[in-house]
Formats: structure tokens, C-alpha cells, sequence
């Protein structure tokens, strides 16, 4: 799979960015980042967990052994680790005209049950025509009342004898298939579930697909019980004009009802923030910064640890002055207890000051996590590769 290009540098702590620079020149929009709740998914496979990477159509795609490997749940059930955790991203997609209402499977729609039904009372009636033009056959005079009423009585008993037999019983089938299909039909009956809404994305998702999470309440089970269902399915490529997805989800039993249900967007197997995502919440650059920062020192109460890039808004002509295979060499950087850049130097004792004006301004929009001791934030110095970095 291809590696999204993006302005975020390590994902770390759930923060994801999917942000290609901009052409050089462009004016470009206030950034803002997206909080709000995703989910990471693995495959448990033999008692290893395997991070999701990709879908195939509505199958898992994992990585083993440095290979993509295809996970269907088709010959038997997948077993899935799902974990729920705050994700901070650069870019959002926008789900518009959201529908989600209970359907049925093709062979438990009361439409289908209902043409099954009029195709056996069809069968049945040929039958019984087909009878009828053989019995006035051998008796020619009972031709005219048999077409003409439909009264089988009378002298007429070969009829009556023959649509009394297994073709009576095939007739009575179909009214009751008939019955079914409406009774069903007005109590519910339903066992899938039908979705359709319309996505779209300013900065092009070339790989997406969506992953939802039901969480449903089995008919004539205790109050209590709750059963999941994940489904997942690969998209085409989604862009600023709204794509329309629409599929039916199977697998759930008869009069399922939900008790929960979230939608999920992924790209390269990177989770996308949507509008219709649980906690959601809008972020400034450095509102998200904070944030990070918060999460990291939470995370590391008490370890010792060197500074590391996470964020950055490089100037939109980085790019191509990469690919001219310049700033391709390790440089260091001074980083204050803040998290902020003091310069570029060519050694690790930031001792020789890199005299370039352009790389300095870049290195300072950078932001780390900054270095620990024992939990606490100090100075410090990180290497910086900005060739290697994913902008």
C-alpha cells in the first residue's frame, strides 16, 4: 500500500494528518485539526493481533511478514480486536444525506416471498388447466362448463380429482407464502440493514473505505443482551464532489434492534475524521499542539526521554526542494521544554549554527514532544532527517 504523504511527522498518540503541502505559490486556507473518537482495528490471528491496513471489497487486509495478506470472513468468522481512543487529525471528510433503516435479505423480503407466492399460485393454475384440458379431452361435452364457470362439480369429477391432490396442496402453499410475506411485512421482520448517505473530501482520499460498528439487541433475549456487528467495504477514490455510497448490510437476526451504531472513514488505513464522528471537536494548530503535548506527558509520568517531531507546516516549496535531493542529510535541533525548535546545527552538540536562512525557518515550525527526565519536561536536542519525514 502507498504511505500517505502528510504534514504530520509521527503518529503518535493517535494524531493522524493526511495534508499534502500545497503547489508552490498557493495560498492556502487556515489549517484546523479534528479531535474526536476512532477506533484502531486488528485481526487476531492465532493469538496475534494484526492491525488492520486496507479492505478488499468487504474483506480485512493485514501485514504479515512484510506481505498483505487478504482475511475474509466467508468460510469462517474473523475475530476482530476493536479499540476505541481519541484521534487528532489534519484532515476531514463530510458525510451528507446520512440514511440508516432496517431492511431485509433477498430471501427474507416479503416482496420476493410475495412473488414466490403469485409464481407458485401461477404453477398451480397451469396445473389445474393443464388437468382441465385433459379431462375434457377424454369428455368433450364438458369443455364449455368448465371454461366458463370454473365449477368443477357436477358430472366435471375427474377434475375435481386431480386438483384435489398434490396440486391442491401446492395452492395452499402459495396462499400461505402470500400471508406471510404481509404479515411480515407490517410486524417488522427485518434482518439487514440498509445505508446511503453521500461522502466527500476537499483533499482527495485515494484509498478509502468505512468500517461500521452495530451494536444490536437480539429479539426474545433477555433486556440485557447486546451483539456486535462490523462490516466493512472498500470505496472508490472520494474528492470534492460528493460520492454516493449505498450498500445492505446482512447478518442480522429477524427483528434485530439497535442499540448503537457508528461509522468509521479510513485512507491507507488511516483513520479520516467526518462530521458524523462521536466527540468531535475543532482544533487551531496550536490548541492541537497543546493537546499532544498533554497526552504524551500523561502517557509518560515517569520516563526519560529524547525530543521528537510530531507536527509541522513546512512552507508549500519543501517538497520540490526535497526532490532536488537538498536537506538530505541529518541535521540537529535545539528543543526547549515547550516543544519548540531553536535553529538548525550540523552536530549533535548544537555547537555549528547551519547558516541557511530557508532550512531555519523551516526547523522552527516544527513542534516536538519535548525531551523527559523521570516525567518532566526539559531541553533538549533531536536529530531531524527532513528527507525521511512524512510532510
Amino acid at each position: 500500500m502507498m504511505n500517505t504523504p502528510a504534514r504530520l511527522l509521527i503518529p503518535a498518540l493517535a494524531l493522524c494528518a493526511l495534508t499534502m503541502p500545497a503547489p508552490a505559490g498557493a495560498q492556502t486556507a487556515p489549517r484546523e485539526y479534528t479531535l474526536f473518537q476512532g477506533a484502531n482495528i486488528s485481526v487476531d490471528l492465532g493469538k496475534t493481533l494484526y492491525p488492520v491496513r486496507d479492505v478488499n471489497g468487504s474483506s480485512w487486509v493485514v501485514v504479515i511478514d512484510g506481505k498483505e495478506t487478504v482475511v475474509s470472513g466467508k468460510d469462517a468468522p474473523v475475530n476482530l480486536k476493536i479499540v476505541p481512543m481519541l484521534k487528532l487529525t489534519e484532515q476531514a471528510a463530510t458525510v451528507s444525506g446520512f440514511k440508516r433503516e432496517a431492511s431485509y435479505t433477498f430471501a427474507n423480503d416479503p416482496a420476493v416471498k410475495l412473488t414466490r407466492g403469485m409464481s407458485q399460485a401461477a404453477n398451480v393454475n397451469a396445473g389445474y388447466q393443464a388437468a382441465a384440458a385433459q379431462a375434457s379431452a377424454v369428455d368433450p361435452t364438458m369443455i364449455n362448463t368448465a371454461a366458463a364457470g370454473g365449477n368443477h362439480g357436477g358430472n366435471n369429477n375427474s377434475i375435481a380429482v386431480d386438483t384435489s391432490g398434490p396440486a391442491a396442496n401446492a395452492s395452499a402453499g402459495a396462499d400461505a407464502s402470500i400471508g406471510l410475506g404481509g404479515k411480515q411485512d407490517s410486524e417488522g421482520g427485518h434482518d439487514a440493514m440498509d445505508i446511503e448517505f453521500e461522502l466527500s473530501s476537499s483533499k482527495p482520499l485515494e484509498d478509502p473505505y468505512i468500517v461500521t460498528m452495530t451494536r444490536f439487541h437480539p429479539q426474545g433475549t433477555a433486556p440485557d443482551v447486546v451483539q456486535s456487528l462490523v462490516y466493512a467495504k472498500a470505496l472508490e477514490p472520494v474528492g470534492p464532489k460528493p460520492t454516493k455510497i449505498h450498500f445492505t448490510e446482512e447478518g442480522f437476526p429477524v427483528n434485530y434492534q439497535v442499540t448503537e451504531f457508528q461509522l468509521h472513514l479510513y485512507n491507507h488505513g488511516i483513520e479520516v475524521a467526518t462530521n458524523v464522528a462521536d466527540k468531535r471537536e475543532s482544533m487551531t494548530p496550536d490548541q492541537a499542539f497543546e493537546y499532544v503535548k498533554k497526552r504524551y506527558l500523561e502517557a509518560n509520568k515517569t520516563s526519560t526521554m529524547h525530543a521528537v517531531p510530531v507536527m509541522g507546516d513546512f512552507p508549500a516549496d519543501l517538497q520540490v526542494r526535497l526532490e532536488q535531493g537538498k536537506y538530505d542529510e541529518t541535521i540537529y535541533v535545539k528543543v526547549s521544554k515547550e516543544g519548540l525548535a531553536d535553529g538548525a546545527y550540523a552536530d549533535a552538540s548544537c555547537s555549528k549554527k547551519i547558516d541557511d536562512p530557508y532550512l531555519d525557518s523551516v526547523v522552527r515550525t516544527i513542534r516536538f514532544k519535548p525531551a523527559l527526565n523521570e516525567g518532566k519536561p526539559v531541553e533538549g536536542i533531536a536529530s531531524v532527517n527532513l528527507s525521511l519525514l512524512r510532510i
